[in-house]
């Protein structure tokens, strides 16, 4: 009998990690093989070994506790000699996204764990991705790809909130406070994150093979959009001059580097991310007309990624979650 078995938590956090860290895999595979230069290659490379041993650990894992292991993404999922979908730094500029992805997913994740071994994965992953992260971030200002927040003014006095006209914004005749650089903070990641994420699906758009998935990608491109102009007009009106785009571009190829599954599977992952990322917006956006804004993007959000699960499970892409038994099937299994 095993004497320390796993969680139906433990089961499920470690299905989904499973998931991204072999989606990533292959991301990073064909990162690799176009690399713009040596240093970006190296940084794809060495994330790759990483990632492996813990996929390796994951499997030790299932095997120990008579649980099949997933399917997760293969080979097959990834065309190595397609040419280059993306440049001028992008691979390093989404493989920081996605370490953002993987840092609030850990966080999940070990909060939900019980066993020893489990949390010593998430442990160990944590490092690895504050470790690529810290090394994207200093390569991409290295190259001028990255562009840094707007600076200010430093502080020099401390003060409390007298009154709660702090808070307003919805009158469109009404003075607006100055944004707070908490709220300078989140827009200025908001532009940044759906840069990528608009050049990401545009590349996606030009690959894949499927009518509806391509269809599917143009209105995620935008959405993209939307919100950018949305996050840029806020901080016009407050004379925050400013733009995160990057000198990333997309080329012309329509030769898919990816599988139509993985491009939706990623397309599911950051719609997540997004979700959670406008949550912390709402809830921390002080001036109302903020709070509604983030709060009406998170629907969109929310919608869009839904429509990607019913085409993924129409297709025959999404891989089931391990579920609880049904209990009333096994009662009735006569009947």
């Amino acid at each position: 009998m095993l004497t320390n078995p796993i969680s139906a938590s433990e089961v499920g956090t470690l299905w989904l990690t499973y998931q991204e860290k072999t989606l990533i895999m292959r991301l990073l595979e064909y990162f690799m093989k176009h690399a713009d230069d040596e240093e970006s290659r190296n940084l794809s490379g060495g994330l790759w070994q990483e990632l492996n041993f813990y996929v390796l650990e994951m499997e030790k894992i299932f095997e120990k506790q008579g649980m099949v292991c997933p399917i997760g993404f293969t080979k097959a999922d990834v065309n190595l000699d397609a040419p280059k979908l993306y440049d001028n730094g992008f691979d390093i500029m989404f493989l920081r996204l996605l370490k953002e992805v993987s840092m609030g997913m850990y966080t999940i994740n070990i909060n939900m764990a019980y066993n020893n071994e489990v949390m010593q994965i998430y442990e160990g992953l944590t490092t690895v991705t504050q470790k690529i992260y810290k090394l994207a971030t200093l390569y991409l200002l290295q190259k001028g790809i990255l562009s840094l927040p707007p600076k200010v003014t430093m502080p020099r006095t401390t003060e409390y909130i007298e009154s709660k006209s702090y808070l307003s914004g919805f009158s469109p005749f009404g003075e607006k406070r100055v944004l707070n650089n908490i709220e300078v903070g989140i827009i200025h990641h908001g532009i940044e994150s759906n840069n990528i994420g608009m050049q990401l699906v545009t590349g996606f758009a030009q690959c894949a093979k499927n009518k509806e998935v391509r269809d599917y990608f143009v209105k995620g491109k935008e959405l993209a959009k939307k919100q950018i102009k949305m996050f840029e007009d806020i901080l016009l009106e407050s004379d925050i001059q400013f733009s995160a785009t990057s000198g990333s571009t997309v080329t012309t190829s329509t030769v898919p580097p990816f599988s139509d599954k993985l491009m939706m599977f990623c397309v599911f992952l950051l719609n997540g991310f997004s979700i959670v990322g406008n949550s912390f917006a709402t809830f921390f956006t002080l001036r109302n007309d903020l709070t509604m804004k983030t709060a009406l993007l998170a629907k969109d959000i929310y919608f869009y990624g839904h429509e990607g699960v019913k085409i993924m499970i129409k297709n025959g892409w999404f891989e089931e979650p391990p579920q609880m038994e049904d209990r009333k099937r096994i009662i009735d299994r006569d009947e």
